[in-house]
């Protein structure tokens, strides 16, 4: 991930003011491929053109985590004009005063905090997804994928975040001193300062503060940044909302998997450090031409990334978050094959990696066709 650009004032105070506290066993297996070795060519084809080329998937049959349905009628938006930020948890009598002043419709104190992603500074808040709905753009509100991801502990990130940081849809992030995210979605939040929210449950595995944000919903332009000040007492930073939040056609929602194989596989290797993505693009090319043969191959290895079943059963992972750890998909398959590799070292590179490849095909001009077309994806794409 690139280096964040200068950090804003809000986010400043975010981080002087919330402190971060947060605190693989990879299973002993070493054959993904039960086939005999394939005696494959060490000749290296031309690597695929993967950023115009689709993943298909079949429905996977299984609802996510919890399915929280269209926005429509049910939900209205209720966005925050004002947002205030304490160096502590906001006691509920400071919440009640906050309700009473002029123009002032509804107020909610959340979690937040500053965690650290390679370095990174990312300024989140922790919501309860079901009672937080409400407070996001009418896009945001009505798009079911973006709730149920966050009921799931993923992270929905502001568009204008991911871009400025290069995230990628679908990639996990090492939090420091705290536990992986996947990045389920961006979404235009209208949160000055703030880069993302996750769930409450989330939250706290990453230590974010209780409770030291509130934001305020009333009539645009009406609530009295001052009076808000003066109630929060010292110490405290208000932020004004009003009149910043952009259409939400400017910048839409965007949930869901990767739209391309280039996509899935730059995701799909953030699951082990150290591994490039090439390498299973690579592999992805050899084993099904990117999903064009999925077998059942003679062996009866099955899928994009030719798992045997009883590797599958050890290694395989719901790589898109859909309840599902499916062979056939494409979104499973792909960060699957990053697990297995992982857990044979590749991540450590050099010889680690060439024996990781050769655990997934016991064939020595494998492993060197996989390299020479890794290299080849890696020019490709330079």
């Amino acid at each position: 991930m690139s280096a964040p650009s200068p950090l804003r004032a809000v986010v400043t105070v975010l981080a002087a003011a919330i402190a971060l506290t947060a605190a693989g066993a990879a299973l002993g297996l070493t054959v993904v491929s039960d086939r005999p070795g394939d005696a494959h060519s060490a000749v290296v084809p031309p690597p695929d053109r993967l950023d115009s080329l689709v993943p298909v998937a079949r429905p996977a049959g299984q609802q996510p985590v919890e399915d929280f349905g269209r926005g429509g009628p049910g939900v209205t938006p209720t966005p925050p004009r004002v947002m205030a930020v304490s160096g502590s948890a906001v006691p509920v009598r400071t919440r009640h005063a906050l309700a009473r002043l002029k123009h002032v419709q509804k107020v909610i104190t959340v979690d937040a905090g500053l965690v650290t992603v390679s370095g990174a500074g990312i300024n989140l808040l922790a919501v309860n997804p079901a009672d937080f709905r409400s407070w996001t753009p009418q896009a945001v509100a009505d798009e079911p994928a973006v709730w149920s991801a966050l009921a799931r502990g993923e992270l929905i990130a502001d568009s204008a975040a991911v871009r400025r940081l290069g995230l990628i849809l679908g990639a996990e992030y090492q939090i420091d001193r705290g536990p992986r995210l996947r990045l389920a979605g961006s979404a235009p939040l209208g949160l000055r300062g703030i880069d993302g929210i996750v769930s409450t449950a989330t939250g706290a595995s990453l230590g974010l503060a209780k409770g030291v944000v509130v934001l305020l919903h009333g009539k645009d332009g009406k609530i009295s940044e001052a009076r808000v000040r003066k109630v929060m007492g010292e110490g405290s930073q208000v932020v004004s909302l009003q009149r910043r939040t952009p259409p939400p056609q400017a910048r839409p929602v965007n949930v869901g998997r990767p739209g391309s194989y280039l996509e899935l596989y730059k995701a799909a290797a953030t699951r082990c450090p150290g591994l490039s993505w090439t390498v299973l693009a690579a592999i992805g090319q050899v084993e099904s031409s990117h999903g064009r043969n999925n077998g059942p191959s003679s062996a009866g290895a099955l899928g994009p990334m030719q798992f045997m079943p009883r590797t599958w059963a050890a290694y395989g992972v719901d790589g898109d978050g859909d309840g599902v750890k499916d062979i056939w998909s494409p979104y499973d398959a792909v960060p699957g094959a990053a697990n297995y590799l992982c857990a044979n070292g590749a991540g450590q590179g050099g010889e680690k990696l060439r024996k990781a490849i050769w655990f997934y095909n016991h064939s020595w001009s494998y492993v060197d066709k996989v390299l020479g077309l890794a290299e080849a994806y890696a020019r490709a794409y330079a």
